[in-house]
């Protein structure tokens, strides 16, 4: 048997085989090992990016419980719905992934919806990535290099690192995954060396913080969530690890690319969401442990992550570690652009997209869908410049969309093991692949994630976020009403159903 590690392994004719029975030819590079297919999800969930720009949501909400009994509980909720798409990854490992997975265990209707509601939520989520990495460079490094506070470079700078993160993806697979490769030991260094020089310098530690519930929401946190209940702030804490544990399933959107993607898939996204659970839980542990003072960190709001490194690290140990934190950041944003890009391609392969002859193309060369890469990030900074000048009754259109990235996400997750559950052991899906829980096991975790996927709909529609519950809704008419009026009539969806 070849090996899975080398750099000359070839296509098992099995993995062809596999690919040709859903319908599809071997057309792209079919090179990363699991640990590279791992890469991918734990680059794009990236705790130092979502996690530690989003502290606040618990600093400025129930306090230090959010990070030691809030964020395992979150991960735990996110963890559920990683494993029921491990499980389906194993039996179609397609570049589609969810989409596909909709069509094939429901109809064509399901998959198209999931289909746009997929590649909405990854273009608003990579926009929201770079706008985050340019916002954490500003609050690290603004005032010494006095940036001024401007719209216009915000965009300017969000379309230059995404066109930067686009053009390393058009060189293929090979430069991107020794990147995401670089990025997963990146992470966890810059985590534990972040996590050390806290808790060294930060006197006595006080590790009831980690079970002690305040209320800081309203004024006292810096108006991050509004005037609330400690019960309520403890739940609105959970956003936190839960938008924070997304993008796993880039490693199924990698799957022609994976080598015995089958087994590698599924044991990719489950490590990627444990190492980022843990990682997580070390470094946010740490911060609140070394916070100075928490009522004064709470009026921090936002700012506070860089409040705790300015009062704790000197410069010379405080920058360096801005500095990686900001590279991971760039580099969570290119393998964001890697997944998109896969599901691009992917969904143009079957004819559902605009341009779909040019965005299903392959470079020959580099064996990448470089006009899928270049089309995420045109579309991604067309949307960025739109949404950031436009308001709606003086809210940010783009803080509304991006409230609704995640619901997007979630639902697009569920989607496929809710309609797994009921489809696995009949002809839609005979057999779990060659990783599985179980037929069991399985059908009582997609009913969960249904239970869990009303809970966190229900959560992310709550003040500030209460325009997302009007985005979603306007979003599904606008997709319902697209498809009974033209795309049912020339969408014909995966090659599998029409066999």
């Amino acid at each position: 048997m070849a090996d899975l590690n080398s750099s000359d392994y070839v296509v098992d004719a099995s993995e062809e085989d596999v690919l040709h029975e859903l319908g599809y030819e071997q057309q792209l590079d079919r090179r990363l090992s699991q640990f590279s297919n791992f890469a991918v999800s734990f680059s794009i969930i990236s705790i130092l990016t979502g996690g530690v720009n989003s502290v606040a949501q618990v600093t400025s909400g129930v306090g230090g419980a959010g990070i030691g009994i809030g964020w395992p509980l979150g991960c735990l909720i996110s963890a559920l719905f990683a494993v029921g798409i491990a499980q389906i990854s194993s039996s179609f490992p397609t570049a589609g992934g969810l989409y596909h997975w909709a069509t094939i265990l429901g109809n064509r209707f399901i998959g198209w919806i999931t289909a746009w509601m997929n590649v909405i939520g990854l273009v608003t989520a990579l926009a929201s990535i770079n706008a985050g990495a340019w916002n954490f460079f500003v609050g690290a490094f603004g005032k010494s290099m006095h940036l001024p506070d401007s719209p216009y470079i915000s965009i300017a700078a969000v379309a230059l690192m995404t066109f930067a993160q686009a053009a390393v993806n058009a060189r293929g697979i090979r430069l991107t995954s020794k990147l995401t490769d670089m990025t997963g030991y990146l992470l966890l260094a810059t985590t534990v060396i972040t996590s050390i020089a806290l808790l060294a310098v930060s006197g006595p530690l006080h590790i009831e913080r980690l079970w002690e519930f305040s209320n800081n929401t309203g004024s006292a946190g810096g108006d991050v969530w509004p005037a609330a209940t400690p019960k309520w702030a403890f739940l609105l804490g959970l956003l936190l690890p839960i938008y924070t544990i997304t993008g796993y399933d880039g490693s199924a959107h990698t799957s022609e690319e994976t080598k015995n993607a089958t087994a590698t898939v599924p044991r990719a996204i489950v490590r990627s969401v444990l190492w980022a659970f843990l990682a997580g839980w070390v470094i946010l542990s740490a911060v609140i442990l070394a916070i100075p003072d928490m009522q004064e960190a709470a009026r921090q709001g936002w700012n506070v992550f860089f409040w705790v490194l300015e009062k704790r690290l000197p410069d010379f140990v405080r920058n360096p570690i801005l500095i990686s934190i900001f590279l991971c950041q760039m580099l969570c944003g290119m393998a964001t652009v890697t997944s998109t890009s896969r599901m691009t391609f992917a969904f143009a392969r079957d004819g559902g997209l605009p341009l779909s002859k040019l965005l299903a193309s392959v470079n020959p060369t580099t064996k990448a869908p470089e006009a899928a890469v270049w089309a995420t990030a045109g579309v991604t900074s067309i949307f960025m410049a739109l949404a950031t000048l436009t308001n709606i009754k003086g809210v940010s259109v783009y803080a509304v969309v991006v409230s609704c990235t995640v619901i997007f996400l979630f639902l697009t997750y569920a989607i496929p093991v809710i309609l797994g559950g009921r489809a696995l052991g009949t002809r839609l899906w005979p057999t779990p692949g060659k990783w599985s829980i179980g037929v069991i096991p399985f059908k009582i975790l997609s009913l969960v994630v249904t239970v869990m996927l009303g809970f966190i709909l229900y959560l992310g529609i709550q003040p500030p976020n209460q325009w997302a519950l009007t985005v979603l809704i306007a979003t599904l008419l606008i997709l319902t009403t697209l498809w009974f009026t033209i795309q049912r009539r020339t969408y014909k969806g995966p090659p599998l159903i029409n066999q």
